[in-house]
């Protein structure tokens, strides 16, 4: 067991940890966040995504001590049910969400994706949303939400 710091959505927790234990499982039993959800553990669905260094991982097969001192931010960590992020506003709109279980790795690919390309083309979206999984086809209403979301940034 090791001391970690671990810098969650703008708060610094400090635990007592294995560092080879997968960031998933500390998200999840450790700091009791619902986001990021374990799907296939093996880094294929995408239902764990969270964002570090800006980019999209998968934190069911990163291990704790790989993250350092950078932020991670989970589904949570980009707004509220009082105050939504403008991309998950897009997607209550829209009725984009069904189950909610790929909802971490849909939304938080796609904002990662127009973070860094605010053009980002609808092919350029489906080709990084590639890799995750969604059991419920909603993927027409999230496309629309994405773009609602692309087109209110540009505004």
């Amino acid at each position: 067991m090791s001391q970690i710091s671990l810098k969650v959505n703008g708060r610094l927790h400090t635990l007592e940890l294995d560092p080879t234990t997968p960031l998933l499982f500390v998200l999840s039993d450790e700091l009791g966040l619902r986001g990021p959800k374990f799907g296939c553990g093996m880094a294929q669905c995408g239902s764990c995504t969270v964002i570090l260094r800006g980019q999209v991982v998968r934190s069911c097969v990163l291990p704790v001590n790989a993250v350092g001192q950078d932020e991670i931010t989970t589904l949570e960590g980009i707004g509220t049910a009082e105050n939504p992020h403008p991309i998950q506003q897009a997607f209550i709109d829209e009725g984009a969400a069904q189950c909610g279980f790929c909802l971490s790795g849909v939304i938080l690919t796609a904002k990662a994706v127009l973070d860094e390309k605010p053009n980002a083309s609808d092919q350029e979206i489906g080709e990084a949303l590639g890799g995750v999984l969604c059991r419920c086809f909603a993927h027409v209403r999230m496309l629309r939400a994405i773009r609602k979301y692309a087109e209110g940034k540009k505004a």
